[in-house]
């Protein structure tokens, strides 16, 4: 697993990461997500040995990174796609990294047609698109057949079929125990892909927690509800201390309450509906309303 303990950096007195604790264990996708600034990727560089801790440690399978003797077996990452020699080819790339790592040449055919690269084998670098550069990062990332990956934001520039590529990808890698760390700034994907989630903030650990249950504390729940006569169903909730707001389409939104009560409410006064329903926030809605201290920078929307 990767064992982050105390972790923090100092940049000119100002700690971008401060005293993180978190673990990312087998068999769990985990999410790794924060505002823009956060300490996100300095995070990650601390544990690859990219960067040096001011204070605490990064372990990957109980060491430090730089004592791995064969890292890409133990640990496939993907920090920037971008950073590839433009003239190699993609098997060239790769067959250089397995060299560095005492890798069978036949293995770099076997990642290259797992990412779906394999008739751009030859084609160089430099002509790839960005969706193309993050397939062969993962591809590098699979090269040891590692325990251990640790993806930076790998469905940028991925079209629809690719994001549910890496999305069945990354849960398949989890289903067969290792483990799986992926940061994302797209809400709607971690939502499907993560088992849990490690959010930070301004450097600082916010919430550690199974996706579901960082929805339900973070999150809202509200039931809609519409009904024949709505104003007559407005009155009735008004009068019963109810905290209904309209919503589009001649409906209510009703925060602390339960549906059964609306529903007898309701009926009880003659009134009918068309529509009840629980309606629970989504993870971004969770996210964005508990980060909204932590955004560094802000833009106000027209």
């Amino acid at each position: 697993m990767i064992q982050v303990q105390g972790l923090g950096k100092e940049y000119d007195g100002t700690w971008v990461v401060a005293d993180l604790d978190f673990e990312v264990r087998p068999g769990v996708v985990t999410g790794f997500l924060g505002p823009n600034g956060a300490g996100k990727s300095t995070t990650m560089r601390m544990i690859l040995g990219l960067e040096r801790p001011t204070a605490g440690r990064a372990l990957v399978d109980g060491r430090p990174y730089a004592e791995l003797p064969d890292p890409l077996r133990r640990i496939g990452t993907l920090l920037d796609p971008q950073a590839v020699h433009g003239g190699r080819t993609a098997r060239g790339h790769l067959r250089w990294l397995a060299a560095s790592n005492a890798l069978s040449k036949h293995r770099v055919d076997e990642v290259l047609a797992q990412v779906g690269l394999a008739d751009a084998a030859d084609r160089r670098i430099r002509g790839f698109s960005l969706g193309m550069r993050q397939r062969l990062g993962v591809a590098a990332a699979l090269l040891g057949d590692p325990p251990v990956l640790m993806l930076d934001e790998p469905v940028n520039g991925l079209d629809p079929e690719g994001i549910r590529w890496i999305r069945t990808l990354l849960r398949g890698l989890a289903a067969e125990g290792r483990s799986v760390l992926v940061s994302s700034h797209l809400m709607t994907e971690m939502a499907l892909t993560a088992d849990h989630l490690v959010v930070i903030g301004r450097g600082r650990l916010l919430a550690d927690a199974a996706t579901a249950e960082f929805i339900d504390r973070h999150g809202r729940t509200r039931i809609r509800v519409r009904a024949v006569d709505p104003q007559r169903l407005s009155v009735l909730m008004r009068d019963s201390g109810l905290d209904a707001e309209p919503v589009d389409g001649g409906a209510w939104e009703v925060a602390g309450a339960e549906p059964e009560q609306l529903a007898a409410l309701a009926a009880a006064n003659g009134v009918v509906l068309y529509e009840i329903a629980v309606q629970q926030d989504t993870l971004e809605e969770a996210f964005m309303r508990m980060t909204a201290d932590s955004v560094e920078y802000r833009a106000v929307a027209a």
